[in-house]
Parts: structure tokens; C-alpha cells; sequence
């Protein structure tokens, strides 16, 4: 099992004038400690489960160019980006632009968007839900056909583009990671787009993974084939209290059949936290199996 750095909050001691360098000792420390992605929100706003509305964010796309060139192995992506946020060809050519530019480490973390107090807010298109999740297909489509050479036309019931070139190509097909655990449509999204999928951590996993199969089984796809993520708070402790409790939370969701335990931890601009994951708990995640 991987762990992931899901970076959630950008309000820090030091304020904007340090983000810059509180950000990148965050990220070099991940990639030292053997974290395998860093991710960070698509949001404008910051979110209630996180803190205050009106607290620090950054944009999403800016801000993992950023990490791109501070780091040299983690893979970056968006934890997911808000499909309606972004023209989809424009999307692709971001994603595009993100992996050439960090050499081949660019994935594509993508749900049908949640927030409409902040997409109101900064004027963002945000249809009804039923659209969104039509909106979310088209994308995968068009992302898809844009990264597989073909710049033939794509015509849709929301998008239309007259020529989907895509130059330079991504240095390899970014994978897609469709973030949600909507069992009626994301999840079937999941098994007819996807490379992995991503829940929140909670008692109805083993369902929620059910559901995934028999959406596989429909759409005629390995379920062995999609890599399973799920988003946890891990937090080790001041002093490493919570260690032993953490290794048995990854232990059951290996068990489960995840590959990824993607995490958000209290504070992390105290990089020691970050550094303690990575000699107790990093290891033990890959033992297993």
C-alpha cells in the first residue's frame, strides 16, 4: 500500500508572504519521507470540513506547477477537480501541460463538483446535478480522445470542439482518478472511464466496493484493473502516539483491497509529522499487501 499527501489547507503561521517557502519545505518533505502523490483541492474557497470559508486557497493548477518543480518523484493531481470549473479541453490541456512540465508524474482527479456557494460566489458555471454528471462524462471522453492522438472532431450534447489537437502529448496517458462514492452514477463512471477510484474512509466501504464490482461487471471491465484509493485523516500524533492505530487502519483497508491510503494531517507545516508517517507508517503501508 501508498500513501498519499492530500494538501488541504494552505493557512499557515507565516501567512501568504511564506507560503511559498512553507509550501515547498511541505512537499520536499513528502517526497523524502516516501510518499508516493501529492494532491491538493480544487476549490476557490476554503471548505467547512477544512476551516473558516474566508481562510487561504490556492488555485489548483497553479499551485501543482508550483510543487512540479520541487519535487522529482511524487505523482500530482488534483483531489478532484470540479468538472465544471474548466472547459474539458482546456482541462486536458492542463493536465497535458502538468506532465510534460514535471516528466511523466500528472494524473487527472476528477468529480462533478459539490460547492455551489463558491461557484456562485466567483460567478463558476454550476448546473444542476444530473447535468454535471453529463457534463462529467463528455470530459472523460474528450480527455481521453485528446490524449490518444486523435484530433478528429468531438461532438456532445454540452461540448462541442472542432479539432481536438493536444500538442505537445503528455509524456504518458495520465491516469484518471474519479473521486466520489455515488453508487448510481459515479461509481459507474468509475468502471467505464477510470484507472482508480476514490472514497472517503467510513463503514460502508466494503459496499460502497461491491457496488464498484457489479458496475464493472456491467461495463465489461476487470475490477482488478482499477486501483482503489480512499481519503483518511492520519494523524500520528505530537509524539507518535497514534502510530500503532494507524497501522491497524491500513491493515484493514489492505485487507479491503486498497492500494492507497491518501492522507491530510493536522499541521503540516511542522514537517517533523510528516517525517515521523514516513519512518513508522510508510514502510509498514508498503508491507502490505
Amino acid at each position: 500500500m501508498k500513501i498519499g499527501l492530500h494538501i488541504a489547507d494552505f493557512t499557515y503561521p507565516a501567512g501568504p508572504a511564506g507560503l511559498a517557502d512553507d509550501l515547498t519545505r511541505i512537499v520536499v518533505a513528502a517526497e523524502e519521507a516516501g510518499f508516493a502523490r501529492v494532491s491538493v483541492m480544487d476549490h476557490v474557497w476554503q471548505i467547512p470540513a477544512v476551516g473558516p470559508v474566508h481562510h487561504d486557497m490556492l488555485e489548483a493548477y497553479t499551485t501543482l506547477g508550483f510543487i512540479a518543480a520541487r519535487t522529482s518523484t511524487v505523482e500530482l493531481l488534483a483531489w478532484v477537480s470540479a468538472v465544471t470549473y474548466r472547459h474539458p479541453g482546456m482541462l486536458a490541456k492542463l493536465v497535458s501541460t502538468l506532465d510534460v512540465l514535471s516528466k511523466g508524474r500528472a494524473w487527472l482527479g476528477i468529480g462533478a463538483a459539490w460547492n455551489g456557494e463558491e461557484a456562485a460566489g466567483l460567478g463558476l458555471p454550476f448546473p444542476p446535478l444530473g447535468e454535471r454528471f453529463e457534463r462529467l462524462d463528455e470530459t472523460l471522453r474528450i480527455c481521453r480522445q485528446m490524449w490518444s492522438g486523435s484530433e478528429a472532431p468531438f461532438e456532445g450534447r454540452h461540448y462541442t470542439l472542432a479539432r481536438t489537437l493536444n500538442a505537445p502529448q503528455p509524456l504518458r496517458r495520465p491516469p484518471i482518478l474519479i473521486g466520489g462514492g455515488g453508487e448510481r452514477r459515479t461509481l459507474r463512471l468509475v468502471a467505464r472511464h477510470a484507472q482508480a477510484c476514490n472514497l472517503f474512509a467510513g463503514t460502508d466501504l466494503a459496499h460502497k466496493l461491491d457496488v464498484l464490482r457489479g458496475h464493472c461487471a456491467a461495463e465489461g471491465r476487470d475490477y482488478d484493473d482499477i486501483e482503489k484509493t480512499v481519503l483518511v485523516q492520519l494523524d500520528p500524533g505530537d509524539r507518535g502516539e497514534h502510530i500503532d492505530a494507524l497501522r491497524a487502519q491500513l491493515e484493514g483497508f489492505a485487507a479491503l483491497g486498497f492500494a492507497e491510503a491518501h492522507c491530510w494531517l493536522p499541521r503540516m507545516w511542522q514537517t517533523e509529522r510528516l517525517a515521523l508517517l514516513g519512518r513508522e507508517l510508510v514502510p509498514a503501508a508498503a508491507a502490505l499487501h
